[in-house]
């Protein structure tokens, strides 16, 4: 009885481990640097506790000003932050080629989504999609670092 109740607990383990190995592997997918097709833009995904987000670290108007504030951010408390290090996805959980739930940021125009997704369509290939109301607005990253 006694080696029934090791073997049990020796398998429970190893898919336990084998779990979290499969989470973990499913996040590293879509964490690093990311191009965006606006502007010459840079953002880095990365883990944000148990959900994905991510943060402005280039771009062609951040090289010439990187003291660049968030001027179009429709709350004015908010227009005097800094662009660069901005978090402009944050909350997003799921994978392994979707991640849902999160919210997406656009600090060239002010405009930011909660119903949003982020899609993996190949390994180098990142469909980002908001939605208001009735319309969407979709942007394709490609990969250029991994973390």
């Amino acid at each position: 009885m006694r080696r029934l109740e090791t073997m049990l607990g020796a398998i429970l383990l190893a898919s336990v481990l084998g779990t979290a190995s499969v989470a973990d592997a499913t996040a590293a997918a879509i964490l690093g640097t990311w191009k965006t097709p606006k502007h010459d833009g840079k953002v880095v995904i990365a883990e944000c506790g148990a959900a994905i987000c991510g943060h402005v670290i280039d771009g062609r108007e951040l090289r010439a000003n990187p003291n660049q504030t968030d001027v179009h951010n429709p709350d004015p408390v908010k227009r005097e932050r800094r662009i660069l290090g901005l978090n402009i996805l944050e909350g997003y959980t799921g994978g392994p080629t979707e991640w849902t739930g999160g919210s997406v940021y656009d600090p060239q125009t002010g405009d930011s989504s909660d119903d949003s997704t982020l899609t993996l369509q190949a390994p180098n290939t990142l469909v980002v999609k908001g939605c208001r109301f009735l319309f969407c607005r979709s942007e394709t990253w490609t990969k250029i670092a991994s973390q």
